[in-house]
């Protein structure tokens, strides 16, 4: 008898910077429910940077420049489905016209002070990781990207 493994499946999750300290967020089509950071699964024989910029074009219509790679969050019920593990990568805008598209029912804009209340999977507690400036304590030989 074959033993059958069941390993997480890996995902991108990419916070694209707006002006005024904002960030993109987008609307789930399809549960769970909820605003989401841009992101989805991984493709086999894909890579995580190649990954994200697919995304982030997918749901936004956003062209990004990755700027550099927050954290990995894997915590096995962050998503409600599976488990899945998360590379979150920071990004610019560099093209395109923000606009909700593939899975995404709508994007937009939000800072800090005026996030949805409904936020899918564990992407508050991402921004807030985000917004205090923690992704550098998971990454003490880092130095801040200018």
């Amino acid at each position: 008898m074959t033993k059958q493994y069941r390993n997480p499946k890996p995902t991108v999750d990419i916070i694209i910077q707006m002006p005024g300290e904002a960030v993109v967020l987008v609307r789930r089509r399809n549960e769970p429910p909820g605003w989401a950071i841009p992101g989805g699964f991984v493709d086999e024989g894909e890579s995580l940077e190649t990954a994200a910029r697919r995304e982030a074009r997918e749901e936004t219509s956003l062209e990004v420049e990755l700027l550099y790679q927050m954290h990995t969050y894997s915590e096995p019920g962050r998503d409600p489905r599976f488990h899945t593990i998360s590379t979150v990568y920071v990004a610019r805008h560099v093209g395109g016209i923000l606009c909700g598209a593939d899975d995404a029912a709508e994007a937009a804009v939000f800072t800090r002070h005026n996030l949805p209340a409904l936020m899918a999977f564990d992407h508050r507690a991402i921004l807030e990781d985000y917004w205090a400036g923690r992704w550098f304590e998971f990454c003490p030989n880092c130095q801040e990207p200018a």
